[in-house]
């Protein structure tokens, strides 16, 4: 690819602040009071919420990272495709998007100038405008968006409303931490790389066309802090979960390269903070590393009742999206999260 060795892999959302540290920093800021403020950074949610009208609400979110490939073309539309994400996590509509660049001055701009056109091309497939942005030097490449998107206040999804009985349902497969960063050392095919990059730029839009036909009871995108980070958030400490380990999406690769200690410093820190949340009935490495791995534009997790489950699936997979139904909220336990 052009300039496919003018980048660094050092990045993407394994490059997140992980999820203890995380609510440690946000315990002490000041609590936002305002009745215009449906979902603010208290919630841990994926994007924030905002009324402006009785029937409109606005989502604001912002995400961006240090590079995970080396072509900046495809760097572009992953970043994009991963901060875009949030906006559907949600339930909303994409409005507007602003860049977010850091680049190192002594660097080529023709790598810059393939960056913002991988993100341009996918704001406008999301359907928004790209209306400006920020950009500044610095020492390693960064790029995201800031994103606002809309909604009808009866269609925001929250991350914590699942309910007993929930069916699980992820969109795309796990892995793709495991699958840049073994590919970064060799270890990892050219074939996997790519399946796995396809995913990572594809819009969560079109899994949310679908799901917004259902009554989706929760719903959030999993990203930085994993499977079991995301999930984790969206019980809350109020129910349990059980997850299928042999119903898991995830790339065969990724697996494979898990069980050989392709690990991630992202999935490291995932598995010190939620090790006391999960018990592991099932005796696999690979799983383990799978559902602790950061995912960088990874899909969408869905909670749903169970009469609902097999019919989303089933329109999901029809129209392309390899959704899985892995698991089910069941009434709180000792164990948080038990996977077998």
């Amino acid at each position: 690819m052009e300039n496919s060795e003018q980048l660094i892999v050092c990045g993407g959302c394994n490059a997140k602040i992980g999820p203890g540290d995380l609510g440690d920093l946000l315990a002490d800021l000041p609590k936002v009071t305002s009745d215009k403020l449906l979902v603010g950074f208290e919630n841990t949610d994926d994007a924030a919420v905002i009324k402006i009208s009785d029937d409109q609400v606005l989502i604001q979110t912002l995400d961006f990272f240090p590079t995970m490939v080396t072509d900046p073309y495809l760097f572009g539309k992953i970043a994009a495709a991963n901060a875009l994400s949030d906006i559907y996590a949600m339930g909303g509509t994409v409005l507007s998007a602003l860049n977010i660049v850091a680049f190192p001055e002594e660097k080529d701009f023709h790598i810059l100038k393939e960056i913002l056109r991988g993100g341009a091309e996918k704001v406008q497939e999301a359907g928004g405008i790209l209306a400006g942005g920020h950009s500044i030097h610095d020492h390693s490449v960064k790029y995201g968006l800031s994103v606002t998107g809309t909604a009808r206040p009866e269609e925001v999804l929250m991350n914590n409303a699942g309910q007993v009985g929930d069916h699980l349902i992820l969109t795309k497969p796990l892995g793709v931490g495991v699958i840049t960063t073994g590919y970064s050392v060799g270890e990892i095919s050219q074939e996997a790389f790519e399946e796995a990059t396809g995913y990572m730029q594809t819009l969560n839009k079109y899994a949310m066309d679908i799901a917004r036909k259902y009554p989706v009871n929760s719903c959030t995108d999993v990203t930085g802090f994993g499977l079991l980070g995301h999930l984790h958030e969206m019980i809350h400490g109020e129910f349990s979960a059980v997850i299928e380990s042999k119903n898991l999406p995830y790339f065969k690769e990724a697996y494979t390269g898990a069980k050989e200690f392709i690990l991630t410093a992202g999935g490291q820190r995932n598995r010190n903070y939620l090790s006391d949340f999960v018990s592991f009935e099932v005796d696999d490495f690979g799983i383990e590393e799978l559902l602790f791995d950061p995912q960088t534009s990874g899909g969408l997790l869905i909670s749903i009742a169970e009469d609902e489950a097999e019919e989303l699936v089933k329109e999901l997979i029809e129209a392309g999206i390899p959704a899985k139904d892995f698991g089910q909220i069941i009434e709180k336990t000792t164990n948080e999260i038990i996977v077998k």
